[in-house]
């Protein structure tokens, strides 16, 4: 069998390991010059290796790490320092609270010192409230606002979510972005019980491995490494091929030189054309869209009302030698109610060993910049943005030094959003797409915007190719 992958970013190229594993011929086609989508590594300064997308990926959930392990990265599999994290809330950096679901407490006291007086004894009368059922979805911060009061949407649940979608809490989804906590709410009259009864449920199963992992020279360095195990299987990876159009069953399909059915026709932007027993689409929802108005219009309507956040993060180096002094911990979130420009700093040079061993006279770290609605702030040119960051960063830390390198990378529609009925909308797409033979959809679209996830959803969407195709095969 011959699957075309379209999309090389990591969820199609997990798609495409998975498929060689099984003896499937893949080719992958990706429109830009490189695979890796939004995992990407750079340098500052020179020599100093960074992450210029996401540097780390959550190690409880095991699709990420076996993935790396399978391509070879074991054993530069790293965790964090374990250098504390902190909030920038009125001025103020507070250190990041302990016992919440993303910004969610078990407990009122933990959050004294970050919250207001008031605001502490708002979540702590919380259980006295009725219960209010959560319905088939909500969204997390409208939900959590009625039951805890405002202040710890936006002091704690916003910067977190912020740092994750980089969108709005009062608009994302409970249920499809962190459904763990719609279970909780959905099964309790008290949601502060509800979130002591997942950390009691968690605290219960002891796990050796940390939360978070990443790789040394960056998380960059992982969809490299699984497009060479690809090529190693026998797959074919294309960059610089842009998909124009898509036809299947639905639309004439194809038929090879020898006169045999192909199932799919490719066409790409330069017009040559290639066959394949089976597609799978791993691209953003809107380029989806595209590709499938004619063949799956129902999919296609669907993927094209979905909404994408831009963001950038802008890398600055400083000579540790010119800092007054380093700043610490990992780095820290700002709550969009505070009015900053930047939503996080990490300092890197802290957070990861590697960073600091490669260049032990920088200091390097990173700020990002954007939210869903106020993408304004990245019309403004790299000199700006970095200038920005560098006035945030020097109120916030008291930061004064010039950096002797900067770069601003910028991810333009890079995160999808998970609004109330987004998964809803994802089952409408996949029952559309179940019903076209050979055809299967993945990436940060559906279930998760995360490195696991978007494995998750590729290697799903292989096996859901390979699995209908046993399914033809047997028929026949």
């Amino acid at each position: 069998m011959h699957v075309i992958v379209i999309g090389g970013g990591i969820s199609g190229l997990a798609a495409a390991q998975r498929l060689c594993a099984d003896g499937a011929s893949v080719t992958v086609l990706e429109a830009s010059a490189r695979v890796g989508g939004k995992l990407l590594t750079g340098d500052v300064a020179g020599s100093a290796a960074v992450d210029l997308g996401a540097e780390s990926m959550l190690a409880r959930r095991p699709e990420g790490v076996d993935l790396a392990r399978e391509a070879g990265l074991g054993e530069s599999l790293v965790p964090p320092t374990g250098a504390g994290a902190a909030i920038w809330s009125r001025g103020e950096l507070c250190p990041m609270p302990k016992g919440h679901v993303m910004g969610v407490p078990g407990d009122a006291e933990a959050l004294r010192g970050l919250l207001s007086a008031e605001g502490v004894a708002r979540v702590a009368r919380e259980p006295e409230l009725p219960p209010e059922p959560v319905g088939e979805d909500a969204a997390i911060g409208e939900y959590v606002a009625r039951r805890l009061g405002r202040e710890v949407v936006d002091r704690l649940v916003e910067p977190l979510l912020g740092g994750v979608y980089a969108g709005d809490a009062y608009r994302i989804s409970m249920r499809a972005a962190v459904p763990v906590l719609y279970e909780a709410a959905r099964h309790g009259s008290s949601l502060l019980a509800g979130v002591r009864a997942v950390q009691e449920q968690a605290a219960a199963q002891p796990c050796a491995s940390p939360v978070f992992m990443g790789v040394e020279g960056g998380v960059g360095r992982l969809p490299l490494a699984v497009a060479d195990a690809c090529r190693a299987a026998g797959a074919s990876i294309r960059t610089g091929t842009a998909v124009r159009e898509l036809h299947g069953p639905r639309t004439g399909g194809a038929v090879r030189a020898d006169g045999a059915p192909a199932g799919w026709s490719v066409v790409t932007d330069g017009g040559e054309v290639l066959h394949a027993d089976a597609v799978v689409l791993a691209v953003p929802a809107p380029r989806a869209a595209r590709l499938l108005v004619d063949e799956v219009p129902a999919a296609a309507r669907e993927l094209a009302a979905v909404e994408y956040a831009s963001m950038a993060l802008v890398t600055l180096a400083f000579r540790r030698g010119d800092l007054e002094r380093v700043p610490e911990g990992s780095g820290f979130l700002v709550p969009p109610v505070d009015g900053r420009t930047i939503k996080a700093a990490t300092f890197s040079g802290n957070k990861w060993s590697w960073v600091a061993a490669q260049g032990p006279e920088l200091f390097v770290l990173r700020t990002s910049v954007g939210r869903y609605g106020e993408e304004a702030v990245l019309e403004r040119d790299d000199a700006e943005l970095a200038a920005l960051s560098l006035r945030d960063l020097r109120t916030a830390t008291g930061l004064t030094a010039t950096p002797v390198d900067r770069l601003v990378t910028r991810w333009d529609g890079g995160l999808p959003q998970y609004p109330v009925g987004h998964g809803a909308r994802v089952a409408r797409v996949r029952e559309a797409v179940a019903d076209v033979p050979g055809l299967a959809v993945c990436g940060a679209a559906y279930e998760g915007v995360g490195i696991p996830a978007c494995i998750a959803s590729g290697k799903r969407a292989a096996g859901e190719t390979l699995a209908r195709a046993a399914a033809g095969s047997a028929r026949e």
